[in-house]
């Protein structure tokens, strides 16, 4: 079995995302104000007990006493006032009564929320997607309101209000799916075929009853007595950029029990896989493996024949010197139903972000990608085919050898003034970009320090860069490296 590698959490969020249950309980508005109303309805939309300490009320919150739906105390605040509650919430136009509510609350280790003021609050609001029972809530840790209702009206416009009657439907049947299916992952994966079988498309159609009927017959049909059957997905994470992730490679990894991934996968990107699937590192780096190939391939055979759903997370594209040839032939084999799910291969990602076309009616009619080192960690290319004129080579894991491709290139009759680039880290935020010669470049990489990942682009497209560089990496970091980029 191969052993887990252990990623070790950092601190990189400046909140802990969760949902409070505030049924009956005190809640506590200091203001009087619209705003103050808006955050009385939100407590109160929530089952909390609410009391608003302002002298005076807007109109809203006037009609909410009026009716009985809150307590008002019309008085000015005073820090015995949160005694008794639950969480606090502080609204008024007087930043030294905010303050003074947040350091009542902190005192009484009570959760406050200052309104346009997170350095004062212990938790900020969201923006909410309600479809209840479902609630999708999102945050910009304080840094823009605004970008946060903007993220919610583009949700809210692909989510229909009946997604909320599926969840209710979910928990209708709850309890009684527990005792049909006392294995966990049994239940998963029937609740699984429902939410994306027909009687979720019932729901969302409106044929609520309908949907109701084929739910009870499913849970009172016979139980299947063979084993559920497992499948192997090889899926491509593409260069590195999480939102360069297809979305068939999204969805794979939302149903993965478990997730086999190489070091060129970036932890966003595992990230994104179902939290409860187990991770299996099986490394893959260059002369180090932390499980060799062959055992990687009995890996995923015996984890499919267990009834599991396993994907093979490789970075770039599994066809593309990612070995996933090798893997779906033993799978063949085997008789292991397998899928493959492409994704962005290096070199597209690496010249899309370096502002290199890796074909150009005027300097390049082909392309071709290579590897830096064979089988064996040998170099040994069909350099008269590279060193072809109106072409660009594009070189896998060419770091290592980079002095002996560009030797090789020029000694095959390629001048040694022909332009190229090394792409470290391509499409991230630590990305850089080197520019030089066949002659120059080997001496410069030397200076920089540049390391694996990284790929060679070799060809005249290469002086396209300095029109089309587009993506400037790290601009909202300062510690991330900047680009550098320097003539021959």
């Amino acid at each position: 079995m191969a052993d887990t590698k252990t990623r070790v959490p950092v601190a990189d969020r400046e909140y802990f995302a969760a949902f409070l249950d505030l049924r009956g309980k005190r809640g506590m508005v200091v203001g009087g104000g619209p705003i103050a109303a808006n955050k009385a309805e939100t407590l109160m939309r929530s089952g909390a007990r609410v009391t608003v300490i302002a002298p005076e009320l807007c109109a809203l919150l006037t009609e909410l006493a009026l009716i009985g739906a809150l307590t008002h105390e019309p008085k000015r605040f005073q820090p015995g006032d949160l005694v008794g509650a639950e969480i606090v919430i502080a609204a008024t136009d007087d930043p030294a009564v905010n303050e003074s509510v947040a350091s009542a609350a902190r005192a009484l280790k009570i959760p406050v929320n200052v309104a346009d003021n997170s350095a004062l609050s212990s938790f900020i609001m969201p923006s909410v997607i309600d479809r209840t029972p479902v609630q999708i809530a999102i945050s910009t840790a304080g840094a823009s309101p605004v970008l946060a209702r903007k993220l919610r009206s583009l949700i809210e416009a692909m989510i229909p209000f009946s997604y909320g009657r599926l969840a209710e439907l979910a928990k209708r049947f709850r309890a009684v799916s527990k005792e049909r299916y006392a294995d966990a992952e049994a239940r998963r994966r029937f609740w699984e075929s429902v939410v994306d079988g027909p009687i979720g498309d019932m729901v969302l159609a409106g044929r609520e009853e309908s949907a109701i009927q084929a739910l009870q017959n499913e849970l009172s049909a016979a139980p299947q007595t063979t084993p559920p059957a497992g499948m192997v997905y090889l899926v491509g994470g593409g260069p590195g950029r999480p939102d360069l992730l297809t979305l068939r490679a999204l969805r794979v990894m939302q149903f993965a029990n478990v997730v086999l991934y190489d070091h060129l996968v970036s932890p966003a990107i595992l990230d994104l896989a179902r939290r409860e699937a187990e991770r299996i590192y099986v490394g893959k780096e260059r002369n180090r493996h932390a499980l060799p190939q062959q055992e990687i391939n009995a890996l995923m055979v015996k984890l499919a024949q267990q009834g599991k759903r396993v994907v093979r997370l490789k970075g770039g594209d599994p066809f593309v010197f990612g070995r996933g040839g090798e893997e779906i032939e033993t799978l063949a084999a085997h008789g292991v139903p397998f899928e493959v799910v492409p994704g962005i291969t290096a070199a597209v990602g690496a010249g899309a972000y370096a502002g290199i076309p890796l074909t150009h009616r005027d300097h390049a009619q082909s392309c071709v990608l290579v590897t830096g080192h064979l089988k064996d960690g040998s170099i040994d290319l069909d350099w008269p085919a590279l060193a072809r004129p109106r072409q660009t080579v594009a070189v896998y894991m060419g770091v290592k050898g980079l002095g002996i491709v560009c030797a090789k290139l020029i000694e095959h009759g390629l001048p040694q003034t022909t332009p190229c680039a090394l792409v470290e880290q391509a499409t991230l935020p630590g990305q850089r970009v080197l520019t030089g010669s066949l002659r120059s470049l080997p001496a410069l990489a030397e200076g920089t320090g540049m390391k694996p990942p990284a790929l060679l682009i070799v060809g005249d497209v290469v002086l396209l860069r300095d029109k089309l560089a587009w993506y400037t990496p790290g601009a909202l970091a300062e510690s991330d490296a900047p680009a550098t980029r320097t003539s021959a």
